[in-house]
């Protein structure tokens, strides 16, 4: 490519004023985000749970790793149905779904009286973590502005931290219980929340997006008036969505023809969806479809549900004999894990996706590292030959890597997978991407006993530092920025859109090129 030719395609920036917090967006954003508490919950809740579970039901580590990952195994379930789901019922009424099967999982799980039906459980509840995971951010990324897009879709992930943090405080506030009714009690209080949860959503709006895909453009018109900065950007964003429904200019929003058109947009209704994205992909999605499952796969293989579900094990590996202080430690790595999640939620719309992610992979590496030489030099060594000093630097370790995945590679995963997709193909290949997710989550969870065994926990850690490496190799090289960016230009920061000429409503040409700066 020239010079000349390379100065003139823009890069992806920020309005130069931003513009005050949209409250309606932000409203809803809340209340589709708060499923993810749930979700950060059923996940964190078995890191102490599992220490009575294993004492009430006589029952061995393996059968414990298996029932903490399988969750995420099951959820695969959830999030490869709910992409369909959410295109046939709607983004509102499928996390009210989410809701009710989170809230039949907790029931199960608290009142089961023995392995097989906890693994019921697990399994209602994995159903539940699929669905919550994949609606969140895309109903926040289609309902949010441009200009508060990262901030708002990053409160999945905000919500998902504080929910780990209340399974920790959970597990220490009823540690004390006779060993029967303790860990029931951790699973049942994660039953209360949903009910609450389902009645809010409904008082949400449906995604704007969803419903120009239904033909209901005057409820979308509505909803954008609500949840775009100016009127000006409200009609800007519904004439975006018509053109990428293929819906005309010039044609009455109530008339019959544009319900015929909507409903038989390719993706509309779900169909032909997997296909476009799996077996015909067009280079742009092909790019899509590799920047967010390789973003997903590096965020669970990177080992942070290990951290999360095993911190105790860690901990005690490291010098913490007693339940007690072994389950306070834990509080604090959700209390660092929900803290520094604040950083990216602040950050995302003013210094952009790219320097968050490739920052908080690099201090992902560098923790990693120090934890694993920590360990390392402990299993050598006899307490009294100074192994005490090294669980400081242990624990140190442990919270300088939940922060550093809290502000970038947590939220951002999330982020960026939901709006780089096209439209037509947003909700299932945002499934697709959850489902690698869940898939990295179950085989790091499930093999952490049996790894640790085989390499040492060290030799463990070392491991998942290597794959942060990699992971900051890859978004490096393949994901642009999308800060400033329409949801409906994204796509072309990928080599995609029909508009290569076509102004973007601030006086820049939109352009078709591939850009990382």
């Amino acid at each position: 490519m020239s010079k000349d030719v390379a100065a003139d395609i823009p890069v992806a920036e920020a309005p130069a004023k931003r513009a005050p917090l949209n409250k309606y967006a932000l409203a809803c954003a809340i209340l589709a985000s708060m499923n993810s508490i749930l979700l950060g919950y059923d996940v964190s809740v078995m890191s102490g749970a599992q220490i009575f579970m294993k004492k009430d039901l006589k029952i061995t580590d393996r059968q414990i790793e298996i029932l903490a990952g399988i969750i995420n195994i099951f959820s695969l379930v959830g999030s490869l149905a709910a992409g369909r789901t959410s295109d046939w019922i709607g983004r509102r009424y499928t996390m009210v779904l989410a809701a009710v099967i989170f809230f039949a999982g907790a029931l199960i799980m608290g009142l089961a009286p023995s392995y097989a039906v906890l693994m019921v459980g697990r399994f209602v509840a994995g159903v539940g973590v699929g669905y919550a995971l994949m609606i969140a951010p895309v109903y926040t990324a289609e309902v949010a502005p441009t200009s508060a897009r990262g901030l708002l879709t990053s409160f999945p992930e905000v919500f998902i931290n504080t929910g780990v943090l209340l399974g920790y405080i959970s597990n220490y506030a009823f540690h004390s219980l006779p060993v029967h009714i303790s860990w029931r009690a951790m699973f049942l209080a994660g039953a209360v929340p949903p009910v609450f949860l389902a009645i809010g959503v409904l008082a949400m709006p449906e995604s704007p997006r969803w419903l120009v895909m239904q033909g209901r453009i005057g409820d979308a018109r509505r909803v954008l008036q609500k949840t775009s900065d100016t009127p000006e950007e409200a009609v800007e964003r519904l004439a975006d969505i018509k053109s990428a429904v293929g819906i005309p200019e010039g044609i009455s929003d109530d008339s019959d023809e544009v319900v015929a058109i909507a409903r038989k947009s390719k993706g509309a209704d779900g169909k032909g969806v997997l296909r476009d994205l799996l077996l015909r992909p067009t280079p742009p999605v092909r790019r899509i479809l590799i920047a967010c499952l390789g973003l997903q796969f590096f965020q669970q293989a990177s080992g942070i549900d290990s951290v999360v579900l095993y911190s105790p094990r860690v901990f005690e590996t490291a010098g913490i004999k007693s339940d007690a202080n072994s389950l306070g430690a834990t509080i604090s790595v959700g209390a660092s894990k929900t803290l520094f999640i604040l950083v990216a939620t602040f950050l995302l719309d003013r210094v952009g996706r790219r320097p968050l992610l490739l920052t908080s992979a690099g201090g992902m590496v560098v923790s990693l590292l120090t934890l694993a030489s920590a360990l390392h030099v402990i299993s050598g060594r006899a307490p009294a030959d100074g192994a005490t000093a090294l669980s400081g630097v242990s624990i140190a370790s442990v919270l300088t890597f939940v922060a550093s995945f809290s502000i970038g590679m947590g939220p951002i995963a999330w982020v960026y997978s939901s709006e780089i997709f096209p439209l037509r193909l947003r909700a299932q290949g945002c499934a697709l991407g959850t489902a690698m997710n869940r898939i990295m989550s179950g085989a790091i969870t499930m093999s952490f006993y049996s790894l640790s065994d085989k390499i040492t926990l060290a030799g463990s850690f070392y491991l998942y530092a290597s794959v942060a490496a990699a992971g900051w190799v890859f978004m490096f090289c393949f994901l642009p920025e999308t800060r400033g960016r329409s949801l409906e230009d994204t796509e072309m920061l990928f080599g995609g859109g029909d508009d290569a000429g076509k102004e973007d409503g601030h006086g820049h040409t939109k352009s078709t090129q591939l850009t990382t700066q």
